[in-house]
């Protein structure tokens, strides 16, 4: 009696694909349906820096943090350790 489990498989008449080991995308491939939640968020575009100061390149570096704060793809606070 075989009892190996495949860790990835289809179920259900073919109507479900169980993924249960790593899934890899190689360049050119497609995902096409998934829901737009699941995507990588886009961070808002900023100009690129002219600062003439550590002071001016401060608030840009601080203005690029929020941008990408309000995105979701950096923690809202830092952790300090």
């Amino acid at each position: 009696m075989n009892k190996y489990q495949p860790r990835n498989y289809t179920a259900h008449g073919g109507k479900e694909t169980v993924i249960g080991g790593r899934l890899t995308f190689l360049p050119g491939a497609e995902v096409v349906g998934l829901p737009a939640a699941v995507m990588m968020p886009k961070a808002s575009a900023l100009p690129d820096s002219d600062a003439k100061s550590v002071a001016q390149l401060r608030e840009d570096y601080n203005a690029l943090l929020g941008v990408l704060r309000a995105a979701g793809l950096l923690a809202s606070e830092a952790v300090v350790e």
